[in-house]
């Protein structure tokens, strides 16, 4: 009978006090802590010679007034104390352009800008140095400090999908807000998608009238578990847009509206049919998902994913893509629009009579250049209307348009290609920057999947190192991506959003050698602290019990790491032993083991932490990974699939599977001495909605502990194929076969390109394994 090993952790975390002084985020560039206090009250007056620095006077007083009540006056000089000064440099090129000085004495602030943005960013600085206070007072204590300070990077984004859920101008204001408290100069506003058309075109009112809004909705994770029935939607009027522009623009925030295109219009497709290659076809709702109302004709996408619909080509959908940027442009004045390129399936092209016959009056190699041709026609468009493009790096498919820029989402490999092509390009890789991934590895509500913790989105840096000086350059910053699925209201994008969007702010803001990820720790219960004062929700997970599992230097077993934050001591009880003893280190998880378990303690809140373990004879044994998974879903490299666990979340817990884009899974075990073995279980993952298949074919081999390591690789050995079709069982395939060997060598042959009618179709199939098991 397996014995039960249970680690019982406990502590007193005893919440820290914000520090009353400097804890300014993102972090300057240079800082020094000065001498005295600086008392602003009623009577402080505020100095502005220019119209830059009476706006930014403006723009203090009306936060003063939110935390104060009052509002100070505004003079073009001042006496000798109690002032606040909005100084010029003496020489135009002595401040950059989006940098500021600021200076706290006990009888002056002085802030020192050549631009508006500037003098706007050392108020943001001002503010943060202001201590945290729950009610309004009439006296505000600054400690003394001396900042010079300047961006690193020009393009510092945060982006937001208002396609899948709709938030009202009130949130879209308070979301700017947030930016521009953490500096940020760039809001990407996600307005169209085949969940919903978000944005008012006089000239085509059916974009919103049915665009707008949807039948239903499916309920949880994809597929779902049903449909709630329920028309959802909304839009922004012109009247609302222009307010909200003018709102970011008072905070130094460029608004880049997306209008996607070719793919991803489904919402507009239902509202101009004509807009489809194939008008006269109903709407194909997602497969294995539950539809809500009527099915016919084109309609409205209810469900997450990727669709076959997508604009044609013609004349008639260029013109109305050609009238919408005219009224998108008329709203944002932005240099660059976004117009998506992502996720576009061929399948319709390829249908298409006339699609084939415009690819060969073109002389197009394929669907791939059609694409292409589609998006520099938009591209030459918005060139003689002065403005640019942006895509996603799809768009480098079939041919770059000559001025576009990339946004790379796919990881680095497109920013890289873009650059070296001379285009600018934004970081934005799913991993760390998609903040709809997880952020804990407990999270306790529904996420599109993925794990992206704080410490892995401070430890980025938006300059991949293939890139050389030159090339380098034109990388313009990163952006972190909110798609919202999964988030049906602002509390839970609050919750996905902070406080990672300040450890974004210090990639993008602090110079490289200046970070310090645990100066940066020791500045979160300051934030965590405003917060709770502005009632803004966000995730705890930063203070999580951290349970790793380790390979054991012997490979007997494995060992159960853990780790709390600020080191706080751990206590350790096993097998509910009378008495417990401090954690010194890893505990070894073996033979015997099924269960750990550890519980903490949070402001006075008990959390209880359980970790299953399924022990087996390939547990903790040495392997070897003939292919190398995808960068994008390395799980813990090839222990992942040794480490004895099974992950039964699936996709809320993919940062512990190994990925495979459209190659085979080969892994060689070595058990360290022959022995008898009866049964090998490898586990995988299905879920098509993300490209994910189960693998068409499973082959195991059996090698003797006397043979070389060049037979094991290439030799021929005893090997058992099960055909996944027939062999699968909850997840697993369970291959019998009683035989004595050393080395287990489990080959998984990848799906293949996924067929028309499911989602990526015509892409290639990802294969997920989580663990094998040998009995």
């Amino acid at each position: 009978m397996k014995k039960a090993l249970v680690i019982v952790i406990s502590f007193a975390f005893l919440a820290a006090k914000a520090q009353q002084g400097i804890n300014i985020i993102p972090q300057p560039k240079e800082i020094k802590a000065g001498i005295g206090i600086f008392k602003l009250d009623n009577k402080t007056v505020l100095v502005a010679g220019n119209k830059e620095s009476m706006d930014a006077a403006a723009m203090l007083n009306e936060y003063l007034h939110q935390l104060t009540g009052f509002n100070l006056p505004v003079n073009e000089s001042g006496g000798d104390e109690n002032k606040i000064v909005f100084a010029k440099p003496k020489l135009a090129n002595e401040i950059e352009k989006e940098g500021y000085r600021l200076e706290v004495t006990s009888n002056k602030i002085e802030i020192s800008a050549s631009t508006a943005a500037g003098y706007f960013y050392g108020i943001q600085s001002l503010l943060q140095l202001m201590p945290i206070n729950e009610n309004k007072v009439n006296t505000i204590s600054i400690p003394g400090v001396s900042i010079n300070d300047a961006p690193r990077f020009g393009y510092r984004g945060m982006h937001l999908d208002v396609s899948r859920h709709f938030f009202p101008v009130s949130f879209i204001k308070k979301y700017i807000d947030y930016l521009a408290t953490y500096k940020f100069n760039t809001f990407h506003w996600h307005l169209t998608d085949d969940q919903g058309w978000r944005i008012e075109i006089k000239k085509y009112p059916l974009l919103t009238q049915v665009g707008g809004y949807r039948n239903g909705t499916i309920i949880g994770r994809y597929p779902g578990k049903g449909n709630d029935g329920i028309r959802y939607g909304g839009f922004y009027t012109q009247e609302e847009i222009k307010d909200i522009v003018g709102y970011a623009a008072k905070r130094h925030i460029t608004i880049i509206p997306e209008i996607e295109m070719p793919g991803h219009a489904s919402a507009a497709i239902a509202a101009y049919p004509q807009l489809s290659c194939f008008p006269q076809e109903a709407t194909k709702k997602a497969k294995g998902t539950a539809w809500a109302g009527d099915s016919k004709g084109k309609q409205v996408q209810q469900a997450w994913g990727i669709f076959e619909d997508v604009f044609v080509p013609t004349d008639y959908t260029f013109n109305f893509l050609e009238n919408v940027l005219d009224e998108v442009m008329q709203l944002f004045p932005s240099t660059y629009i976004h117009i998506g390129g992502d996720e576009c399936p061929k399948e319709s092209w390829k249908r298409s009579k006339f699609c084939q016959q415009l690819i060969k009056e073109k002389k197009l190699k394929d669907e791939h250049e059609l694409q292409s041709y589609f998006i520099q026609r938009i591209e030459k468009y918005l060139n003689k209307k002065g403005r640019k493009i942006i895509g996603w790096d799809e768009i480098l498919e079939g041919g770059l348009a000559p001025n576009a820029a990339v946004m790379s989402w796919r990881g680095e490999a497109g920013g890289i290609e873009a650059a070296k092509q001379q285009h600018y390009v934004i970081m934005t890789p799913g991993n760390p920057l998609y903040f709809d991934h997880s952020q804990s590895k407990n999270e306790d509500s529904v996420t599109i999947g993925g794990y992206n913790p704080i410490e892995k989105v401070y430890a980025y840096y938006p300059v991949p190192k293939e890139l050389n000086n030159a090339d380098s350059s034109y990388v313009m910053g990163a952006q972190a991506n909110v798609w919202t699925e999964y988030m049906k209201n602002s509390d839970k994008v609050e919750y996905m959003v902070f406080p990672r969007i300040a450890a974004l702010s210090e990639v993008l803001w602090t110079n490289k050698g200046t970070k310090n990820y645990a100066a940066f720790q020791q500045k979160l219960p300051a934030l965590f602290q405003r917060l709770d004062q502005q009632k803004i929700n966000y995730s705890k997970a930063v203070y999580d019990l951290k349970a790793t599992v380790i390979p054991d230097p012997g490979f007997n077993g494995v060992l159960w790491k853990l780790e709390a934050t600020n080191d706080i001591p751990l206590l350790i009880n096993l097998n509910n032993a009378d008495s417990a003893w401090a954690y010194h280190g890893p505990v070894p998880i073996n033979t015997g083991v099924h269960l750990a378990k550890a519980s903490y303690t949070v402001n006075g809140k008990t959390i209880m932490l359980s970790q299953k373990f399924s022990i087996n004879k390939a547990t903790g044994k040495k392997i070897t990974l003939v292919n190398e998974p995808s960068a994008t879903y390395p799980g813990n490299g090839a222990f992942t699939l040794v480490d004895g666990i099974h992950n039964e979340k699936g996709m809320s817990k993919t940062s512990e599977f190994l990925g495979f884009k459209g190659t085979d899974m080969d892994v060689i075990i070595d058990l360290g001495k022959e022995m008898k073995i009866s049964t090998v279980i490898p586990h995988f993952l299905q879920h098509p909605g993300s490209w994910i298949y189960y693998p068409s074919q499973v082959k195991v081999s059996y090698i003797p502990g006397t043979a070389t390591q060049e037979e094991i690789k290439n030799g021929s050995f005893p090997a058992t194929v099960v055909n996944a079709a027939t062999g699968l069982q909850k997840n697993n395939i369970k291959i019998n076969k009683e035989i004595t060997c050393r080395y287990v060598r489990v080959q998984a042959k990848n799906y293949g390109v996924i067929p028309n009618g499911n989602a990526g179709s015509g892409n290639k199939a990802w294969l997920f394994s989580d663990e094998i098991e040998i009995l």
